[in-house]
């Protein structure tokens, strides 16, 4: 035991490996004696403090001593709470293997855990404040029983002692003959009687107070049973042996009374007392089963503590850590911990990673929990796992869903008996054979489609089941199972498939866009909420499906406007009831508009799916094509000669050979969509100008959905082309930042990107309007302008500059999602190469501006996020040179100081050091400020602590310069320096006179005229330019003032070059 605590970290291992095999193959069981459990108590209490070595290898091996004991059922139940506590806290360890060893010590606690199969802490809590009350109401009662047992036949015999006494002698002088008539009364017929009858007898008679009763009776049983040994002590009848006899009745016979004489003995009061045995034994076990629960609570509270932290480990980038936490995952579902299923779902995405090994760890965790079911028979078994499956896709996120394909897809794609009947229960839940809830109806169908990704045939041999149950007559009864059934439909399309043969499409005719077509255009004259999201899904199942999608839209475009047509003429017209009634108006006009802003919905999901259809579909059939018909050409005939040969060769190592063709297909493509798609009679070109005045005119058109559709459905149309994205940009802008709804400002938002990405040139003067937003007083805003704008930047489509400013200050947005979203935004942004501190002089500025008015506290958080990136020497000498010259430009106090915190957050070195020191005149004359020199003075400190004898010299000499320059002022210091180096020099002079030599003037710089401070000076920004003030109008007549003016709209600066690299600047 003496080497357990020896210097030498193997040492330590080794000896605490030895206590863990002395416990496992020893001192384990419960028939342990003394000693060996004194000794296994202490062989515990020293691996419990080795948990917390100094070193990280002896932390981690103790661990996985403590999981090969649990593993062994070696630990004693007392030990859980606190090894567990302990193990718990050993997850937030520095060292990876500590981390690991300690994931693995409580899969194996929960795995071997003695308390029960399911450790969720909300089901144990009920029964654990049940069997509380219970134990309340029998430790009542049993307070009540010791009241009255707390008094003893002693403690009552004394209390009636002289009472008896008198009675006895009473008792003992000649009595009266009414007196001896009651004894021949009381002993009439008791003859029969035996002697331990009349025992209790008189006992029972001294407890009822009937002392003189059982006087006589006592008295008179010497000569009824001289035998006996109750009343062997009344042959000498006087008052001291007949008392004694008395108390002997009441009392029972004394504790050195034999065995044999107490067993005769009757029974007294307090052996009655004693039958209370039976409820002790019930409390006691009734004690023992709250304890069980109180543990067993506890414990699965210390599990659910885990979870939270083990969950976030699930995305480190150790691989062994990763794998742990999945599988410790996977234990704490099997044994339903509360919470358990988040780390289940938060897993999933993880069937994505690049990292063979926890992709293979995923899957087959999924596997073991879900596509492996217990069951009698396959049937049983395929219940079991769609019901699974069907849980966890209940309310889970369309990320959730993407994630859970690829793991379904992998289950389908290997054979497996268990698939046949798999789909056969899914069918069966879909078509509704079997009472089944709505949420696993579309459970069911949406598992139908990840299995058509394996195996077309699945969806495509059932076509007609999925339009009867969910697009035909009741489709209106559930438009959210409709959608969910396109969704499935849509995965045997080729867009899904990434097919490379002929495109697998239907005809028109099909029986499927019928539904589809019928639906969504009754769907326009309803107010259904959920009919939005079904009528985009329809669209984009038209466009991967249907032969001639164009016409088909065309067709419903025309079909939908003429039944708006219809309802608005309808309700156009009111009559004399009508204009009674205002409230009926009212409704009818709420119905029109509903019905206007579905209808701009569909022609904003047919503009937008009609280009992507040209660019994807159109496109890659053309090249298809083009390819099938060089291949046969070539086939057809060969080179005509040698040179030819030659020539194609060389043309296609350059890679010119079908870049002409593939040029050309682009180029017809953009001309289509330019020139044709928003031409004259083209359907789409029609509702352009009811967009714009919709979008232009909100004082007008102030219907919340109207709104959000028009806005929406006009940047689908800007996608179209670069004329039609120029002619309302303006527009957009203006709606991004006026609308008071927050959910049009977050469309707007997500459109711009989008719009940013095919047309970067349009919508670069824009960039500061965009930025603008990472400020709205909308949490939601906020949060779509930072996942767009972080998109944006880290895929190179937009400059970085300095408006990077507005994303460090949700840094501490009060959301904690946004800031997490912008703490990841810079961790990307600074793998680029010196990104970060390209920016930082620039954001340093605008958050110190004074006009922003950000508190100190806040600066100084920000800039220590920001400065964590900076690890390069070069680059922090850089930064303190910039720094330091703009302390010359800062104007304010609290500007130096901004500045000044800035350079203390810097790792300055040597080199840096020596670049403070050459710019002291930037920042001297600030020192008297306690802002700025207490922020120097710590980065003197730092250097100091860490430098050498010589560097530490400098270091000091600066800090003394420093204190005096900010207690004696800086003029001060400097004359003060001055007169001392005249007086040096005059000394010197005195000492030893210089010959004299002739003075010639140098002519090196002559033409560079002195630098004053002035110079030195960072041009100022010119005034951005006055904004006039824009407002809406309902007025048809002033309508174009509720668009930004032609003087307000950005001009074009430089193109956008995607592929340029951000390098060092000086």
């Amino acid at each position: 035991m003496r080497f357990v605590f020896g210097q030498s970290p193997s040492l330590r291992v080794a000896v605490c490996e030895v206590l863990g095999e002395v416990l496992v193959r020893v001192l384990s069981g419960d028939k342990l004696g003394d000693s060996a459990r004194a000794s296994r108590d202490r062989f515990l209490d020293t691996l419990q403090e080795h948990i917390h070595d100094a070193h990280s290898h002896v932390r981690a091996r103790v661990l996985q001593v403590y999981a090969r004991i649990v593993n062994s059922k070696a630990l004693p139940l007392c030990r859980y709470t606190e090894v567990m506590e302990l193990t718990v806290g050993r997850l937030g360890d520095k060292s990876v293997h500590v981390c690991k060893s300690a994931i693995q010590l409580l899969a194996a606690f929960i795995a071997h855990n003695p308390y029960s199969c399911k450790l969720s802490s909300v089901d144990l809590k009920k029964p654990l404040e049940k069997e509380m009350a219970k134990l309340k109401e029998m430790r009542d009662a049993q307070k009540e029983q010791m009241l009255v047992a707390v008094i003893t036949a002693a403690d009552l015999w004394d209390a009636m002692k002289p009472e008896v006494e008198m009675t006895v002698k009473a008792q003992l002088e000649p009595g009266s003959e009414e007196e001896e008539d009651e004894k021949e009364e009381q002993t009439e017929g008791k003859e029969e009687r035996s002697d331990r009858d009349t025992a209790l007898q008189i006992a029972q008679l001294l407890r009822e107070s009937k002392y003189r009763k059982a006087v006589g009776l006592c008295m008179r049983a010497h000569s009824l049973f001289p035998e006996s040994s109750f009343f062997t002590d009344l042959a000498v009848l006087n008052a001291e042996t007949l008392i004694n006899t008395l108390a002997t009745l009441f009392k029972g016979p004394e504790q050195e009374t034999t065995e044999a004489m107490s067993s005769d003995a009757p029974p007294t009061p307090q052996k009655e007392g004693g039958g209370n045995e039976g409820g002790e034994s019930e409390l006691k076990k009734q004690e023992m089963l709250v304890q069980y629960l109180k543990d067993t609570e506890s414990f699965a509270l210390q599990v659910e503590r885990a979870i939270a932290v083990i969950n976030n480990m699930l995305y480190w980038k150790t691989t062994t850590v990763v794998q742990e936490a999945v599988q410790f995952c996977v234990t704490a579902f099997e044994f339903s911990v509360a919470d358990s299923v988040c780390g289940v779902r938060k897993m999933l995405p993880l069937v994505w990673s690049t990292d063979v090994t926890i992709k293979d760890t995923v899957i087959q965790a999924y596997r073991r929990l879900y596509l492996n079911p217990p069951g009698d028979n396959t049937r049983a078994k395929a219940q079991t796992l769609v019901d699974n499956l069907s849980d966890l896709m209940i309310d889970a996120s369309l990320g959730t869903v993407q994630c859970l394909e690829e793991i379904v897809q992998e289950f389908f794609s290997s054979e497996s008996a268990l698939q046949t009947s798999v789909v056969q229960v899914l069918w069966e839940r879909f078509s509704g054979k079997r009472e089944t809830k709505a949420l696993h109806r579309r459970a069911a169908v949406l598992l139908l489609g990840m299995a058509a990704r394996a195996e077309r045939e699945v969806v495509l041999s059932n076509l007609d089941t999925l339009c009867s149950v969910a697009l035909g007559e009741k489709v209106a009864e559930d438009y959210l199972l409709a959608r969910d059934t396109l969704i499935t439909i849509a995965n045997i399309t080729d867009h899904v498939r990434q097919s490379k043969g002929v495109p697998f499409r239907l005809p028109v005719d099909h029986h499927l866009f019928s539904c589809l077509s019928q639906a969504i255009a009754d769907g326009v004259v309803q107010s259904d909420p959920h009919w939005q999201t079904f009528m985009e899904q329809a669209v984009r199942l038209l466009y991967f499906l249907a032969e001639s999608p164009d016409q088909l839209c065309s067709r419903l475009l025309q079909r939908s406007a003429h039944l708006l047509l219809e309802q608005i003429t309808e309700c156009g017209e009111p009559n004399q009831s009508q204009l009674q009634e205002g409230g009926s108006q009212g409704s009818e006009e709420q119905a029109n508009c509903v019905s206007l802003a579905q209808v701009l919905s569909l022609c904003g999901a047919v503009a937008f799916w009609q280009v992507s259809h040209l660019e994807r579909s159109v496109s890659s059939e053309l090249r298809r094509r083009r390819g099938e018909k060089e291949e046969k050409e070539e086939k057809e005939k060969a080179p005509a000669n040698k040179k030819e040969a030659n020539d194609s060769c060389v043309e296609e190592e350059l890679g010119l050979v079908g870049a002409s063709a593939e040029d050309t297909e682009v180029e017809f493509i953009r001309k289509i969509c330019d020139t044709e798609l928003l031409a004259e009679g083209n359907m789409l070109s029609a509702f352009l100008p009811l967009l714009v005045k919709v979008c232009s005119s909100p004082g007008k058109y102030s219907h919340p959905q109207l709104t959000t559709a028009a806005c929406l459905a006009i940047s689908q149309y800007m996608m179209i082309s670069p004329a039609v994205c120029k002619d309302n940009i303006r527009l957009l802008f203006t709606v991004l930042e006026k609308s008071p709804l927050p959910v049009v400002r977050a469309n707007t938002i997500v459109a711009l990107g989008d719009l940013t990405v095919r047309f970067p040139n349009i919508l670069e003067p824009w960039t500061p309007n965009l930025y603008a937003r990472l400020s709205d007083d909308n949490a939601s805003v906020r949060l779509t302008a930072i996942m767009v704008l972080t998109q944006l930047v880290l895929k190179d489509v937009m400059k970085v500059k300095g408006q990077v400013s507005e994303v460090a200050v949700l840094l501490l947005d009060p959301e904690p999602h946004i800031a997490s979203l912008a703490l990841n935004f810079f961790n990307e942004l600074s793998a680029k190469d010196n990104a970060i501190y390209n920016l930082l002089p620039d954001i340093i500025s605008r958050l110190s501006d004074p006009e922003r008015g950000m508190k100190e506290e806040d600066f100084n958080t920000i800039m220590k996020q920001l400065f964590s990136y900076i690890t390069k020497e070069r680059q922090t000498e850089s930064l303190v040179e910039k720094l330091c010259q703009r302390f010359r430009t800062a104007k304010t106090e609290r500007q130096w100081a901004d500045l000044a915190v800035s350079l203390s957050l810097l790792s300055v070195c040597e080199r840096g050091f020596k670049k403070l020191q050459e710019c002291w005149d930037c920042y001297s004359d600030k020192l008297t400020e306690p802002g700025v020199y207490q922020p120097l003075l710590s980065i003197a400190a730092k250097l100091r602590r860490r430098a050498k004898s010589q560097f530490k010299a400098q270091v000091e000499d600066y800090e003394k310069r420093l204190t005096a320059v900010h207690t004696k002022g800086l003029e001060n210091v400097e004359s003060e320096e001055k007169e001392q180096q005249m007086g040096d020099t005059q000394s010197q002079n005195m000492q030893t006179p210089q010959p004299h030599k002739s003075v010639r003037k140098t002519t090196r710089g002559r033409g560079k005229p002195k630098l004053n401070d002035s110079d030195l000076v960072t041009p100022r920004k010119s005034c951005s330019r006055p904004k006039h003030a824009i407002t809406f109008t309902s007025d048809e007549e002033e309508e174009e003032d509720a668009v930004m003016a032609e003087s307000e709209t950005p001009k074009v600066t430089t193109p956008i070059a995607r592929t340029r690299r951000t390098r060092l600047r000086h």
